[in-house]
């Protein structure tokens, strides 16, 4: 039985245009299993809230599932039967186990597109945040019901790719060091944009290096830029790998070149854009002026985007495509979306720029341009160290392989876990010895409490039946209470495109279950009472399995 829905139907006899989002889940479990706040019906009602609290309760004849309806001030309070609570929630985690929480399928498909980690540059903590929530949005959204496409966008023209060949061609040569491919890539960038700061006049080197790769007229440049390319998506793949990250479909900004010039040619005929001081502009008022092309006819990304937008949709048969990029793009964005109202684009309002803000090292901004970051695999390497050491002292006797495999889980947990908590919104300021606590709002506490749970089972047999009406314990209650509500938090987290929502679930979690253990004998000399905790512990550990799964994260046995 679904009690909410059971609850929503009452209250639908009673208030005429009954909205179903009104119905909360009180912060306490003292205060019920369901609450409805009466606030807004003072409108319809003409009377203040309390009033219409307490006259709810008396029109509104309880099912034999609710124990009782109290009007506790201006809400209005369900109590489900403890027995009927625990039995329907638990048999449900165990019956749907990885499918608990999930939802029926939808014809709606979806493409997110993540990451954009650009070639012949250094793949950064930064970027971790946007590959991070990529993937955790469609994973939840899939969850959801929702067909989705992974897709990601690649920067392998253009002028930072320029900056690179040029400095690469003149001032160094060789192959990358294997296994600091990224570090080697990421220095030859950073080297050339500070040899044009102190050089400037080296600029039109870099320009026309542009425009030759752009209009393929050195066939040792073109050369070059593949091998090059290989060299930086090789490292990019590796990392994806590592990261646990999924794509479908990688589009490249080579490949917009033709079409967006196509688009830029008809957006001059229909006067939509124009030719100012040599380059192909439009001008968005408010939202000021969008280059498509330079004055040396060179295309911009801004020009790539409308082919981008143009192509994800035509091809790919999508009802949304959502852009999970940076904030310091969100000016792009309106004026790309824009421009494809301009357009008269159809599926323009179908697209959504879901940003988010930058990540920080305590001492300031990071920037791929001037080396001042925390570059991926330096940061890695440095939580494995960090991690492997900590297995060690805690299981000396265990295997190479087994510490090896326990300590990437612990730091790629602590890395991700870091970059979806916090609202996409807000900056994140990003501290590796906090990342990586065992205790307090991390990944590792998450992991630590599966494991937990992991541990419990080991000792006793989970039975199939038990007297659930025995858990009736406030840590008990509340714990089978944020299991319930799993289901909600994953529709909340798709609805509103926030992972950050089931990592926060994720983390209530398990301080509700650790509070649950530290005050509760999970295996006593009671047998009955042990058979229902140890399905509570069952069904947690199955939670905790999913919610980590949904955020991109693998749970551990033992850690």
């Amino acid at each position: 039985m679904d009690f909410k829905k059971e609850i929503i139907k009452l209250l639908k006899k009673e208030i005429k245009g009954f909205d179903d989002k009104l119905l909360e889940v009180p912060p306490n479990p003292e205060m019920g299993d369901y609450a409805l706040p009466c606030f807004t019906l003072s409108k319809i009602y003409k009377k203040d809230p309390k009033s219409i609290a307490k006259d709810l309760k008396n029109k509104i004849k309880p099912l034999s599932s609710i124990e009782k309806i109290l009007n506790i001030g201006p809400y209005l309070n369900f109590f489900i039967d403890l027995k009927l609570k625990n039995k329907y929630i638990l048999e449900k985690i165990l019956k749907e186990k990885n499918k608990y929480g999930s939802h029926k399928k939808k014809k709606k498909k979806v493409m997110i597109e993540y990451s954009q980690a650009n070639t012949h540059k250094a793949f950064h903590v930064g970027h971790l945040r946007g590959t991070s929530l990529g993937e955790a949005l469609a994973r939840i959204l899939k969850f959801n019901g929702y067909q989705v496409i992974q897709s990601n966008y690649q920067g392998d023209t253009g002028a930072h790719v320029s900056k690179w060949l040029w400095y690469y061609k003149k001032y160094s040569n060789g192959t990358p060091p294997k296994g600091k491919e990224g570090q080697w890539l990421a220095k030859i960038y950073v080297n050339s944009v500070k040899k044009l700061k102190d050089k400037p006049e080296l600029k039109e080197e870099v320009e026309k290096i542009n425009y030759n790769l752009e209009h393929n007229k050195s066939k040792e440049l073109k050369a070059l830029w593949r091998r090059s390319r290989k060299w930086s998506l090789d490292e990019l793949n590796r990392i994806y790998k590592e990261l646990d990250a999924h794509f479908d479909h990688f589009f490249f900004e080579r490949e917009m070149e033709k079409r967006g010039k196509e688009i830029v040619n008809q957006l001059l005929k229909d006067k939509i854009a124009k030719i100012s001081d040599g380059a192909t502009i439009v001008d968005l008022d408010k939202l000021g002026v969008w280059v498509l092309l330079r004055r040396d006819g060179t295309i911009l990304y801004s020009a790539k985007d409308l082919a981008l937008a143009e192509k994800k949709f035509n091809k790919f048969k999508i009802d949304n495509s959502v852009y999970v990029v940076g904030k310091a793009q969100a000016l792009h964005f309106q004026q790309l979306f824009k421009v494809l109202h301009l357009m008269k684009f159809k599926q323009a309002d179908n697209s959504f720029h879901l940003s988010f803000d930058e990540v920080r090292l305590p001492s300031g901004k990071m920037s791929s341009r001037t080396g001042v970051n925390i570059l991926y695999s330096d940061l890695r390497d440095e939580l494995l160290d960090y991690a492997t050491n900590e297995t060690k002292q805690r299981h000396p006797n265990w295997p190479a392989k087994k510490i090896k495999e326990t300590a990437k889980g612990i730091a790629m947990t602590s890395l991700k876990f870091s970059m979806i908590f916090q609202d996409n919104n807000k900056p994140i300021i990003f501290d590796q010895k906090q990342a990586m606590a065992f205790e307090g709002d991390t990944g590792p506490y998450i992991l630590y409490s599966h494991a937990r749970a992991c541990s419990i089972l080991k000792k006793t047999k989970a039975s199939t039946k038990a007297n659930l009406a025995l858990l009736d314990q406030p840590e008990e209650t509340n714990l089978i209470n944020m299991l319930g509500v799993f289901p909600e938090i994953v529709e909340k987290g798709a609805k509103e495109y926030k992972p950050f929502h089931i990592a926060k679930y994720a983390i209530e979690l398990s301080h509700a279950f650790n509070n649950f253990y530290n005050t509760n004998k999970c295996i006593t000399e009671d047998k009955e009472l042990t058979k229902a905790r140890t399905l509570l512990v069952k069904s947690t550990k199955q939670v905790l399995a999913n919610t980590l799964n949904l955020l991109g994260l693998k749970a551990l046995k033992e850690m």
